[in-house]
């Protein structure tokens, strides 16, 4: 190494903002940045006279990101807790030289401050919503206009309120919440609310586009640029939201390889046409939304921390429908309009139904309502949608629902188990399903044919199950 290479080297580790080592590939320390003592609670000195596998033995470092590195040969990511009580995430990438393995340079980022700041943020958050329900402020008496959304309840107006105040800004948005709870409704809402109400609304799903076209969809490309390419080239999603609003749903969904992609538009505010060379300026709002805990996922490995950072500027919550039940009757009165609108009909919702309405858990929240609710209107063969009426023409996951609702027995799946909830006996019943077609289908189109449900859900739901097709044909 040269002179000019030590002196860069010994600069980027004293002057970096992150924690970094140098570890030799027997687990020697060589070096490490100055700031690396207040988390770990040694000095540079002797942290450099120790190795990784006495720290890690002595709970300096819960686990060691430089072991783990030496014993796969491969880059790792860990959540470590240091001994002075420190939260930390520590990445290592391996140093190769002619095959063989001869240090390992990690860095890590504290984050307990920041976890701290979040803490102190939710802390804040609940003093000025006692305080909205105590009838303090302007804001609480004031009416705000919600366009298509409904929100009675006292949870939902405060998440209202919350995006009404963020919407001037430019803030990137972290929609989270469980699937079907609104979170597309409430990001058009705050486009709406947004100074640029009058640009695009660009909505995204981030899971149903195949890793192999993303780029292409997403930036764009220029003529020539494959074979099939349109002549002219097109535009991408990213250019087609200009001067408005890109709404990334389940975003936790991106391959890394795609992180990157977005990590770099979000930081420089260009992009490149595929096949192009012209870098092109984009000027929309970001809002993105999940239904993963995607600090789960950085611990894990599957979402880039620098990302996650960038995304979780102001992370917005939305309530399950079963939290937030005085939301029902106007969602099911909004949608049974629209349902009398589209078919010509004027049907209404028998008084004795809605104790049912009311008592459903909904584990598929307001998309399970309306879905449910299409049914119920269609099914009813006169102008009153009354109870077990409601329900239509059930498919096997409704019945398998109803009978553990109701305490019934189906061939070979007794009701709810012993402290089993709704929610987990329902992913129960989608897994035996799943793996039954895995079992018998040639392919997940194959699946999703079956299930009259999109092939990317279907990829997805085999994901979280740990599931595959076992045979091809």
């Amino acid at each position: 190494m040269s002179d000019l290479d030590s002196l860069t080297l010994r600069t980027i580790i004293e002057t970096a903002h992150d924690h970094f080592f140098v570890v030799e590939a027997d687990g020697r320390i060589r070096d490490v940045s100055p700031a690396a003592a207040a988390v770990y609670g040694m000095s540079r000195e002797a942290l450099c006279r120790t190795t990784v596998q006495a720290l890690e033995a002595e709970g300096v470092l819960r686990p060691s990101v430089s072991l783990e590195v030496m014993r796969t040969g491969e880059p790792a990511q860990v959540a470590q807790v240091t001994s002075t009580g420190r939260h930390v995430i520590a990445q290592a990438h391996p140093v190769f030289d002619a095959g063989k393995l001869v240090a390992v340079v990690s860095r890590s980022m504290d984050l307990t401050d920041l976890q701290l700041l979040q803490e102190e943020y939710a802390l804040l958050q609940r003093r000025f919503n006692e305080h909205l329900r105590r009838g303090g402020g302007e804001e609480a008496g004031s009416e705000i206009e919600l366009a298509d959304l409904e929100a009675r309840s006292g949870l939902m107006r405060e998440v209202a309120l919350l995006l009404k105040r963020v919407a001037p800004t430019d803030a990137t948005v972290l929609m989270l919440g469980e699937s079907g709870v609104g979170k597309t409704a409430f990001a058009r809402q705050l486009h709406r609310w947004s100074p640029r109400h009058k640009g695009p609304f660009v909505d995204v799903n981030c899971g149903a586009i195949p890793e192999s076209l993303f780029e292409s969809e997403m930036f764009g490309y220029r003529q020539g640029a494959f074979s099939g390419a349109a002549p002219g080239g097109k535009a991408g999603l990213m250019e087609q939201a200009e001067g408005g609003t890109l709404f990334l749903d389940e975003v936790g969904e991106l391959p890394l390889p795609m992180q990157a992609k977005l990590l770099k538009v979000i930081q420089d505010g260009c992009i490149t046409r595929l096949g192009d060379t012209r870098a092109r300026r984009v000027d929309f709002r970001l809002v993105v939304a999940t239904n993963q805990d995607l600090a789960r996922s950085v611990e894990t490995g599957h979402f880039r921390l620098d990302l996650y950072y960038r995304l979780n500027v102001i992370p917005v919550t939305l309530p399950p429908l079963r939290e937030r039940r005085e939301d029902i009757p106007g969602l099911v009165e909004r949608h049974l309009q629209r349902l009398n609108t589209r078919y010509g009909r004027d049907k209404i919702i028998a008084r004795d139904a809605w104790q049912t309405l009311m008592g459903w858990e909904w584990p598929g929240n307001v998309r399970e309502l309306e879905n449910w609710l299409e049914r119920a209107w269609l099914s009813a063969g006169e102008d009153v949608i009354r109870p077990r009426q409601e329900t239509g023409q059930p498919d096997g996951s409704e019945r398998a629902v109803t009978s553990m609702m109701e305490g019934e027995a189906s061939p070979g799946r007794p009701g709810l188990a012993g402290g089993e909830t709704l929610q987990s006996a329902l992913a129960r019943t989608e897994c035996d399903i799943l793996a039954g077609l895995c079992r018998e289908a040639s392919s997940t189109y194959a699946i999703a044919e079956r299930l009259g449900i999109s092939q990317p859900s279907v990829v997805r739901k085999l994901r979280r199950h740990g599931l595959r097709i076992e045979r091809s044909r």
